[in-house]
């Protein structure tokens, strides 16, 4: 039997790389968690949003991460990643700003709502997916309901679960258009507002509102981080038993 936790996965880390985003600042420990606690050994790449729009930028790798930082250098390039990884079955994470342009993309190339935006990026525009929260997120911790039989729910292990954001952009429109064309909203806050999508039938496919990247101290990375990792390294198993 081959031993897949011990390979080593190509992580795509798609975003503008900044030392003054606590999400990017934390990704190094949480690697070495994974390695150290979980023998989940990934080998991470970050690719700036404008270096996303290449048609090949994340392909080859074993799983993309979109992470926070918006607005992004380039809207352009960081659809591009997400598209990619949907399409081509490469184990996805979006957390945040990667969470918004996850619905942003299904939205315009799977649901044909071309014209749709993000208000952070297009404010003068006449059609918001992702508009100005209510209530902003920005520092807070709030309860997420998760739904049962979902990748958020195996994942987590839990239905119920407490986490932190910092955003303060979320969807609001179209959400049963996206519900039609496949997407599927896992988790919700106790007002029923949307904070976890999922794609039924891709390999791992998952975006959240919340910032799992920033739970605890990072030596012990949320299961979240921990279910993308074995993702990859499972992907990795898999194209080297094709290749073989």
């Amino acid at each position: 039997m081959t031993n897949s936790a011990a390979r080593t996965a190509r992580l795509a880390l798609v975003g503008d790389r900044s030392p003054n985003v606590a999400s990017h600042t934390r990704v190094p420990l949480l690697l070495d968690a994974l390695a150290e606690r979980d023998r989940l050994h990934l080998d991470a790449y970050w690719i700036p949003s404008q270096h996303a729009e290449a048609e090949d930028a994340v392909r080859g790798f074993d799983a993309v991460w979109v992470l926070p930082g918006s607005p992004y250098r380039s809207e352009a390039g960081v659809l591009a990643a997400v598209r990619t990884a949907r399409e081509e079955g490469i184990p996805f994470l979006g957390t945040c700003g990667g969470f918004q342009h996850a619905l942003l993309e299904y939205a315009r190339h799977v649901c044909g709502l071309t014209r749709v935006a993000h208000a952070e990026n297009d404010p003068d525009a006449d059609d918001f997916l992702i508009e100005p929260l209510a209530c902003s997120l920005v520092g807070h911790e709030a309860v997420v309901r998760i739904e049962p039989a979902s990748l958020a729910q195996a994942a987590i292990g839990s239905e119920r679960t407490v986490e932190r954001y910092f955003c303060a952009y979320g969807p609001s429109r179209h959400l049963d258009t996206l519900r039609a064309h496949g997407l599927r909203f896992t988790g919700h806050d106790e007002d029923g507002h949307v904070r976890i999508a999922e794609l039924p039938g891709h390999p791992f496919f998952l975006a959240t509102l919340f910032q799992p990247e920033l739970s605890g101290d990072g030596s012990r990375p949320h299961p979240v981080v921990r279910a993308l990792a074995r993702a990859a390294v499972e992907h990795a198993a898999r194209e080297t038993g094709m290749r073989a």
